[in-house]
């Protein structure tokens, strides 16, 4: 996954985007297209360009919209997150419990992609999910900032291999470009629902607000758990259409990689932060099941795209 920089010609339409009073929380396109342009106009690499006062006082009041949101989201599964146990054993139990029994699990989408879906149906899915994407890499490095040693080390490994360990060829984010490429995918957040756009702008509110940084915790490792079983039903819908391995590659690592990333993130992550203070384990749960409702409403929304009728 990556955070995508700004396209070119999009400037111009990026700046008239930002103004917070023009911002309703509920207006759901209007406000998650704004946050996503905003996620990419503060977190590309600068040069200390003027104006920075006009820059922070936008920014400080994009973030108060950003938190008002992600606390009505809180708002949501606070209750079910709050029955998750507080030992580190009984938590990692009831986490790991999410990867049948969480929102959006069992989805009919993927059996359909699966097996049904055309291959313009196929472009339109990866459109939304390249567009949606918050970048993994990046998500986990900023999440690591100031975490306790054994769960810091365990995202720096689980970065390492986001990154192809050092070897371009390898990088994640690149794979998933290059799919879109050969699928002549091509994104934009004009033309990408919000329900992909809001999966994206929680991951990157919970992983730059150090606030929320449990939370961010809680989301990657929803992340983790739940993507192999999806991933692999995506590589069999991009086989079935002729893709070749080097232009799925990304879904196929993901169904194979994040089995063994998941498996070391309940473990070395979930487990010591719970064990080390119990109060960690609400919002952990929290950002899990922001993660996982979230894409739970993407799965609905490409549904009624695609005409599934679940009766």
């Amino acid at each position: 996954m990556r955070l995508r920089t700004t396209q070119p010609g999009e400037e111009q339409h990026l700046e008239g985007s930002l103004d917070p009073a023009d911002i309703p929380l509920g207006d759901p396109t209007r406000l998650h297209r704004a946050l996503a342009h905003w996620n990419r106009s503060r977190l590309r690499a600068g040069r200390g360009e003027a104006p920075w006062r006009e820059d922070l006082l936008r920014d400080a009041r994009m973030h108060i919209i950003e938190c008002r949101w992600l606390e009505q989201e809180r708002a949501k599964v606070c209750e079910r997150a709050a029955q998750a146990p507080t030992d580190a054993d009984g938590f990692v139990a009831w986490f790991e419990a999410l990867e049948t029994g969480g929102p959006g699990q069992g989805d009919p989408l993927f059996p359909y992609l699966a097996n049904e879906a055309s291959r313009d149906e196929l472009r339109w899915f990866v459109e939304q999910e390249v567009a949606g994407e918050a970048g993994f890499d990046d998500l986990v490095a900023l999440t690591q900032v100031q975490l306790p040693t054994r769960a810091k080390l365990e995202l720096a490994r689980n970065y390492w291999d986001e990154m192809g360990r050092g070897r371009e060829p390898g990088m994640h984010g690149p794979m998933l470009e290059r799919l879109a490429q050969s699928l002549g995918a091509s994104s934009r957040i004009e033309t990408t629902v919000w329900e992909s756009l809001a999966l994206g702008n929680a991951l990157v509110a919970m992983a730059t607000q150090r606030r929320y940084a449990m939370h961010s915790v809680g989301a990657l490792g929803a992340v983790e758990l739940t993507a192999p079983g999806r991933a692999v039903q995506v590589v069999e819908a991009l086989k079935r259409i002729g893709l070749k391995l080097d232009e799925y590659r990304y879904f196929a690592l993901h169904a194979v990689l994040d089995v063994k990333h998941s498996a070391a993130w309940n473990r070395e992550v979930l487990w010591s932060l719970v064990d080390a203070d119990p109060r960690n384990a609400q919002p952990i749960a929290e950002g899990a099941l922001i993660r996982l409702e979230a894409g739970a409403s993407c799965f609905a929304r490409y549904r009624r795209q695609f005409g599934i009728d679940l009766h």
